[in-house]
């Protein structure tokens, strides 16, 4: 088993990288098959020192019930940002807020911003060197304390539980 660890380092990577390898080539013939099982295997091998060590995800089902908190927040800021734009009498108030980050680790920083910048109407513009807050700027600010709030309680203490951060 250890051996096969070495020979595949990141295994899910090596099955997407033959998957769009055969894709590419729109072609399951032996000799593509083999080409794509060889690059999928060298390319992780030849890229793995560049790759920080993800964490491992703690708790799966919370997993799964944060990614349909994130689907059905992107269809309802959807429906917002439309109903927004479409309504001659509102006026948008955009802003930049500074939002505090509990969590330090990259990947966890890294999936906050990109689910953020997934809401219409929100987008992750900076992250501090230090790791202490993220730069988002907000389409329709209506209250700064209220967003920082449920950016917390529905995304990143989801993070901090997945993760065990």
């Amino acid at each position: 088993m250890k051996a096969m660890g070495r020979l595949l380092p990141t295994p899910t990577l090596s099955l997407v990288l033959l998957a769009v390898w055969l894709l590419l080539v729109r072609s399951i013939a032996p000799g593509q098959l083999i080409l794509g099982t060889f690059l999928a295997v060298v390319i992780p091998l030849l890229t793995k020192g560049f790759w920080d060590p993800l964490p491992r995800v703690r708790h799966p089902l919370k997993l799964v019930r944060f990614v349909l908190v994130v689907l059905y927040d992107i269809v309802k800021a959807n429906i917002q940002v439309s109903l927004l734009i479409l309504s001659p009498k509102r006026q948008p108030h955009p802003g930049f807020i500074e939002y505090p980050l509990q969590v330090k680790e990259p990947l966890t920083i890294t999936l906050l911003a990109n689910t953020v910048t997934m809401t219409p109407g929100t987008v992750s513009t900076n992250v501090r060197l230090d790791r202490s807050s993220l730069l988002i700027h907000v389409l329709d600010m209506e209250d700064e304390q209220a967003l920082v709030r449920e950016i917390q309680e529905r995304y990143e203490r989801p993070l901090k539980e997945i993760f065990e951060c």
